[in-house]
């Protein structure tokens, strides 16, 4: 039987970036249906996922990324679960099948999507770890034992990370090439970004204890 591919989309003021990504996710046959779960935004993020006729699950106030995904899994009908950042940039149908395909035919049971050839700050990054990239796709039954997701912030990769290593699993690294994303300092300005930027990593250090 066909595994059904559900994407989601955790996305917080999105507005200026999500089209595109959903515009590359409509194109790919695999993926039975997209949802995107507006983590309390203020911009017009749910209106321009609307549009793109895809489901949109807008939450009342903002979850962080780790309850997002949560709230888009629990709500998901596919066996497969692709997670993708809203603010990617040279995203194209090839790569979202190389994130999804190995997983469909059982030959992983998940993946995780690295950077290479974008640009040197993301590169670098994922380089140095890997494990902190928001682009997987894991089996879905495989998310019913994951703990503390929804409170882990930006800390949720080293959570999912952390917790498929604990199952014996390895997720099945991908090169995403040519792909970025739009970094913060570019959303929100310098300092509003380096802001941001520091409260995304303490989110990531607060989750080690945990595991």
């Amino acid at each position: 039987m066909t595994n059904r591919v559900s994407a989601i989309i955790p996305a917080y003021n999105e507005a200026q970036n999500i089209a595109s990504v959903l515009d590359v996710l409509k194109l790919v046959r695999e993926i039975s249906e997209i949802i995107v779960v507006d983590d309390g935004s203020t911009d017009d993020t749910a209106e321009v996922a609307r549009q793109q006729g895809v489901t949109v699950l807008s939450l009342s106030e903002n979850q962080g990324k780790g309850g997002a995904m949560k709230a888009g899994a629990a709500i998901a009908h596919g066996d497969v679960v692709l997670f993708l950042d809203a603010d990617l940039v040279g995203l194209t149908v090839d790569h979202v099948k190389e994130l999804i395909v190995p997983v469909v035919q059982g030959e992983s049971e998940a993946t995780v999507g690295i950077f290479e050839g974008g640009r040197a700050s993301t590169d670098w990054a994922q380089a140095v770890a890997p494990f902190l990239s928001g682009q997987r796709a894991i089996r879905r039954q495989l998310l019913v034992g994951f703990e503390h997701i929804d409170m882990a912030g930006y800390g949720v990769e080293l959570q999912l990370h952390r917790q498929l290593k604990r199952m014996g699993i390895s997720p099945r690294e991908v090169v995403l090439r040519d792909v970025t994303q739009v970094v913060k300092e570019e959303k929100m300005g310098l300092v509003k970004g380096f802001s941001a930027r520091m409260r995304m990593y303490w989110e990531i250090i607060r989750e080690i204890p945990r595991i």
